[in-house]
């Protein structure tokens, strides 16, 4: 076999890879490329909790985990709530399912944003909300009205918001809070992201859960601690009964072993982990400075792990870019077609990772958008 040929061969090879892991949710660790799709704290937790995993694992494999009640106390003591107002989910997967999918008889909710919201839902429960371009900005005055017109009994808003990565203040949430109150909305907040915000103290709402009896906090642990493969996320509230409605639809061992261990360990790593975001935000906002400097490119100030850009009028489409980055880089980022907004095939969002591994998707991005422009 030539030379040529060999390139060819492997070239062919990476579109059928790009292709078969463009159809996959998860498992990407198994495939040799940068993962820049999915989001990651790729500092924590730390290396002694694998230990303590690993000394225990044949009795966790062995026996039967603990029970909701349990866990809500062990979710309680990390986050600083009584366990009553805490719902712990395989994932925030798992709730999500239970409230769109079931509770919700009217759901609304802006777009772009999580799918998993809407697609949970029976088609004919959901309204979609569309945030306008270029900002993606939130009116919270006018997400109300059309809550209030349509008669939705649940609200949801994802701060900071995937896929553009910008936070709603929480003056703003408040306010929402407020105007769905009177009409009894129930308003979920995704804060999954909520501890890479700049202000993660000032912007959450979890101090004020008690305030508002129609307000419910979602969030997902996969992302901010980094443990996308134990499944953990969690709904707090203040109100009992939509806290025991979202309880029926759990079964009864929810969550194993594993996930267990690290809620039972996680309160002895908190300054570790509040170390990890930190850096995490300073690899982010170094890619967010290299990101601004390629010609063209449309970045937004992220508030989470990732970065939401606009590709420039004269480069390819997203899905294109997306492929150029992973046959010709070994690089894979989330392309937003098909999301519901306006011109989806030219969003991006990428992860970040560490600085030199951002540094190289900037690069990379810069030479495929740099080189279209001057072909």
């Amino acid at each position: 076999m030539t030379e040529q040929n060999t390139i060819n061969l492997d070239a062919a090879n990476k579109e059928q890879q790009f292709e078969a892991i463009e159809r996959q949710h998860g498992g990407y660790w198994r495939h040799d490329f940068i993962d820049h799709a999915y989001l990651y704290n790729l500092y924590f937790p730390p290396e002694r909790f694998f230990q303590q995993l690993t000394s225990q694992i044949n009795e966790l494999v062995l026996n039967y985990p603990v029970a909701q009640d349990v866990l809500a106390g062990l979710v309680g003591t990390l986050i600083d709530q009584p366990p009553e107002r805490i719902v712990v989910g395989n994932g925030a997967a798992e709730l999500i399912n239970i409230v769109s999918g079931h509770l919700a008889q009217k759901l609304i909710v802006p777009v772009p944003s999580f799918n998993e919201y809407a697609n949970a839902a029976p088609t004919e429960n959901v309204i979609e909300f569309a945030l306008d371009a270029p900002s993606f900005q939130l009116d919270v005055d006018k997400f109300a009205a059309e809550a209030i017109r349509n008669k939705a009994d649940v609200a949801v808003v994802v701060s900071p918001n995937n896929p553009t990565s910008l936070l709603v203040p929480k003056a703003h949430l408040v306010r929402l809070l407020d105007k769905l109150a009177a009409h009894d909305c129930i308003l979920i907040v995704d804060e999954s992201f909520i501890d890479f915000a700049r202000d993660r103290d000032g912007e959450t709402l979890d101090g004020d859960i008690a305030k508002y009896p129609n307000l419910a906090i979602f969030k997902s642990m996969s992302k901010a601690y980094g443990i996308c493969g134990l499944r953990i996320g969690y709904m707090l509230t203040a109100n009992a009964a939509f806290a025991d409605q979202v309880r029926q639809g759990l079964h009864i061992w929810n969550l194993n072993g594993f996930a267990e261990t690290f809620l039972i360990h996680a309160p002895e790593y908190q300054q570790e982990f509040l170390a990890s975001c930190d850096r995490v935000r300073a690899d982010r906002d170094q890619f967010y400075r290299d990101l601004c400097a390629i010609n063209g490119l449309t970045v937004y100030r992220p508030d989470a792990n990732y970065i939401f850009c606009r590709l420039p009028d004269h480069a390819p489409s997203c899905p294109e870019v997306a492929r150029r980055l992973f046959v010709q880089h070994n690089i894979y980022v989330k392309h937003c077609q098909g999301k519901t907004m306006p011109e989806s095939d030219r969003y991006i969002r990428i992860a970040s990772r560490t600085q030199a591994e951002n540094k190289v998707v900037a690069e990379a991005l810069g030479v495929i958008i740099g080189s279209e422009k001057s072909s």
